[in-house]
This record gives C-alpha cells, sequence and structure tokens, in this order.
C-alpha cells in the first residue's frame, strides 16, 4: 500500500513538475524564497498592531514567532528522522523533471508548506474577527507551495503533509493562547 501512495506521489509530481512553462521560470524561484514575501510579513504585523492594543499585539506576534520556531523544529526532526530525498536528488526521476532549484537536504515534509501554512491559519485565526479580508492571506502559502512542485523540490505528499502540520500546530498555539496565555495576562479573548 506504501509503496502504490509513494508511486502516486511521484507520478504526480513529474505530471505536475512538467506542467511548468519556461516563460514562468523566473516568477516561480522568485515566489519560492521567503524574502519574497517579507512586505506580506510586514502587512501581517501592521494589522496586528492596528486591530490589537500594543501590549497585546506583542503577544500575539510573540506567539506567532513561537509557532514558528516550534513548526521549523518539528520540520528539522522529521526530515532527518524519514530522509527521504527531494525530487531533484532522486537519481530515478531528476532526468524526468524540470530543476530550478538544487537543496540538498530532505524532502519530507515540506518546512515551505508547514511554516507558510502555520503563519497564515495563526494570523487569520487571530485577525478573522477583527479584518474581514483575512481569509485571503491564504493566496501565499497556496503560491508558495505550488513553487515547491515547479521548482523541483517536493513531491504532493510532502505539500499536503506540511501544510496539515502547520495548520494543526497553528490551530493548537491559537488554543494555547486563547485558553492559557491571554487570560493570564489579562488580556481580550481574540
Amino acid at each position: 500500500m506504501l509503496e502504490r501512495i509513494l508511486e502516486w506521489d511521484r507520478q504526480t509530481f513529474i505530471y505536475l513538475n512538467n506542467l511548468g512553462i519556461d516563460e514562468y521560470d523566473a516568477f516561480w524561484t522568485t515566489i519560492t524564497n521567503f524574502s519574497t514575501w517579507i512586505p506580506l510579513f510586514l502587512l501581517f504585523i501592521y494589522l496586528i498592531f492596528k486591530k490589537y492594543p500594543k501590549r497585546e499585539a506583542i503577544f500575539v506576534i510573540v506567539t506567532i514567532l513561537l509557532l514558528s520556531f516550534f513548526v521549523d523544529t518539528l520540520t528539522d526532526l522529521t526530515k532527518h528522522s524519514v530522509a527521504r530525498l527531494r525530487p531533484n536528488n532522486n537519481t530515478e526521476i531528476n532526468t524526468l523533471i524540470r530543476i530550478l532549484k538544487n537543496p540538498t537536504t530532505y524532502s519530507f515534509f515540506s518546512g515551505h508548506s508547514a511554516s507558510s501554512f502555520s503563519i497564515t491559519t495563526l494570523v487569520v485565526l487571530f485577525l478573522r474577527d477583527r479584518f474581514k479580508w483575512s481569509w485571503l492571506f491564504y493566496i501565499w502559502p497556496l503560491l508558495f507551495v505550488m513553487s515547491r512542485i515547479f521548482v523541483g523540490v517536493h513531491f504532493p505528499i510532502d505539500i499536503l503533509v506540511g501544510a496539515t502540520v502547520g495548520i494543526v500546530s497553528a490551530i493548537f498555539f491559537h488554543y494555547l493562547y486563547v485558553r492559557l496565555i491571554g487570560p493570564s495576562l489579562g488580556l481580550n479573548r481574540p
């Protein structure tokens, strides 16, 4: 069963990766870099400080930073434990795909997927009642994870598991904030 799932994963990756068009390669290599999204992170910070009192906004930002550290650590531990080769380093398929990036670290699960979905989900949970357009922030992780397939560095399962880990982690951190941190500091519930 596992081998069938992994074969589906490989074939789906090869198909999706080969949908890439040379004219869009610069777009996908730009989208896949965290630094490209700094203006979005600044928007997150701005909205949190605009929609929350200053003291509470600081605790919300600290919660997001703690979540990022947690997800990054969990991702690294999992990658080293599972040790799945990235598609670009997999000799069985790397001649069949378009490779725009060549990281040498392991593939499972996608840190880009986990971090982008965790940050976005937590920001949306904090802002959903204060900024009605917050759900649009999910455009970022969707583009971000699509880029990982088009640049040739992650299988679909890496991305799906990363997104799931990110969303579940964000919900857990939001729960901790609402139940433990906010009340203990005398802050309002988000």
